[in-house]
C-alpha cells in the first residue's frame, strides 16, 4: 500500500517539475509577491500633497504650516488664495487634505483662546486622509503642549511592542506566508484531479487497486510539499532580505502550517472533484480564494466585521494561520496560544476532508 502512495506522490511531483508552465505557476508569484507586494501594498501615507488656505497671516499660523508641511505625508503644499482654489484641488485630487486658518486664529491663540480649525479630507482616499490627519492632529497637541507652562510637568513615553518602528513591512511579510501557501496549496489541489479529468487518465485511477483515500494521499502530500517550500521561501526572504527578525519557534510554526495546508488540501479537492477542466478548477479556486483573504482579518480587523460574519470566518484556515503566523513570527507565541489557533483547523481538515473523500467515491 505505501509502495503505492509513494508512487502516486512521485508521479504527482513529476507531473507539477516536468512542465515549465506548472513550474512558472509555483515560483514565479512566489518571488513576485515576496518582492513586490510589501512595497506596493502598503498604508503608509507619503507624497501627498497639502492644501492650506491661510486667512491669518500671523506668526502662529505660518509656524503651525512649516510643522504640517514637513510631516512625513506630505511632499508639498499648495497655498490657495480662495474656496474656489481649494474646492478645485480636493475636486481634482490635487491635495489629499486641506487646512484652513481663520482670519483672526493668531490673535486668539496669542490671547489664550482656542481658535477654530478646519480641515477638509478626500473622502474618495479615506484612509490616507485620516492616516494623515492623525499626523496633523499629533502636530497640533505638541504645539499647544509647548504653548502650555503645564505641559513641562509631565511626559508621555510611547513604546510599540513587536514591531517598535511601526514598519509595515512588519507587518506584510508575516501575512504572506499566509498567503502564499494559500494559494499554492489550492493551485496544486484544485487542478490535480481537474487535470487527470481532462486528460482523461483519472478513470485510470479509479479502477486501480488505490482507494479514494490512497488517491487524496497520493494528491495531497504534493502540495504539502510545495506549499512548505514556498512558506520557507518567504520565511527565509523576510529574515535576510526585509531584516525582520524571527523572534518564535519554528516547529511551532511549521507544526501548524502542515495542519493549516491539510485543511486547505479538503477544499482543493473538493473544488477539483467537482471541475471537468482545469478552466473550471482555476474558477473554482479564485472563487474560493478572493472571500478567503477578505475573511482572514488581513485587509480588514475582523472585529470590525458585523457578528455574523465573524462567526463566518471560522471555517476560513486562512484567519487562524495568519494570527499563527504573525504571531509567532513577531512575539514567540506560546504553544498553547498556537493550539487556540490550530484545533479550528483540525476541525476544517476533518470536515473538508471528508467531503472529498465523499465526492471521490461519487466519481467512482
Amino acid at each position: 500500500m505505501l509502495h503505492r502512495i509513494f508512487t502516486l506522490i512521485l508521479k504527482e511531483l513529476q507531473t507539477l517539475l516536468s512542465d515549465p508552465q506548472s513550474r512558472a505557476i509555483l515560483v514565479m508569484p512566489v518571488l513576485l509577491q515576496l518582492l513586490l507586494f510589501p512595497k506596493a501594498a502598503t498604508l503608509e501615507v507619503k507624497n501627498n500633497a497639502l492644501g492650506v488656505y491661510n486667512q491669518d497671516n500671523g506668526r502662529e499660523s505660518l509656524e503651525l504650516i512649516q510643522r504640517i508641511g514637513k510631516a512625513q505625508a506630505f511632499s508639498r503644499v499648495e497655498f490657495f488664495r480662495s474656496d474656489g482654489e481649494r474646492t478645485r484641488a480636493i475636486n481634482d485630487q490635487d491635495v489629499l487634505l486641506a487646512v484652513e486658518f481663520p482670519a483672526d486664529f493668531s490673535r486668539k491663540l496669542a490671547a489664550g483662546a482656542s481658535p477654530s480649525l478646519q480641515i477638509i479630507l478626500d473622502g474618495r482616499r479615506s484612509n490616507s486622509g485620516q492616516i494623515a490627519l492623525g499626523y496633523i492632529q499629533e502636530i497640533l497637541s505638541d504645539y499647544m503642549s509647548e504653548r502650555s507652562s503645564a505641559a513641562t510637568l509631565s511626559t508621555t513615553v510611547v513604546r510599540n511592542w513587536f514591531n517598535p518602528n511601526l514598519d509595515y513591512f512588519w507587518f506584510i511579510v508575516p501575512s504572506l506566508i499566509a498567503l502564499i501557501t494559500n494559494i499554492g496549496t489550492l493551485i496544486i489541489t484544485a487542478l490535480s484531479v481537474a487535470r487527470e479529468r481532462e486528460q482523461g487518465t483519472f478513470e485510470q485511477l479509479l479502477v486501480s487497486p488505490l482507494t479514494p483515500g490512497m488517491i487524496m494521499l497520493g494528491k495531497a502530500v504534493p502540495a504539502i510539499i510545495v506549499a512548505v517550500a514556498q512558506g520557507t521561501v518567504i520565511l527565509l526572504g523576510g529574515v535576510f532580505l526585509y531584516s525582520i527578525p524571527f523572534q518564535g519557534s519554528l516547529l511551532l510554526l511549521y507544526g501548524s502550517m502542515i495542519v493549516y495546508i491539510i485543511s486547505l488540501v479538503g477544499f482543493g479537492l473538493a473544488i477539483s472533484s467537482v471541475c471537468a477542466t482545469q478552466q473550471q478548477a482555476f474558477l473554482g479556486m479564485f472563487a474560493f480564494i478572493m472571500p478567503s483573504v477578505l475573511l482572514s482579518g488581513y485587509t480588514s480587523p475582523i472585529e470590525n466585521m458585523p457578528i455574523w460574519l465573524q462567526k463566518i470566518t471560522w471555517i476560513n484556515p486562512l484567519r487562524h494561520f495568519n494570527v499563527i503566523a504573525k504571531g509567532i513570527y513577531l512575539k514567540d507565541m506560546t504553544a498553547a496560544e498556537v493550539f487556540h489557533n490550530v484545533w479550528p483547523m483540525l476541525v476544517i481538515a476533518a470536515m473538508t476532508l471528508s467531503l472529498a473523500n465523499w465526492a471521490f467515491r461519487r466519481l467512482r
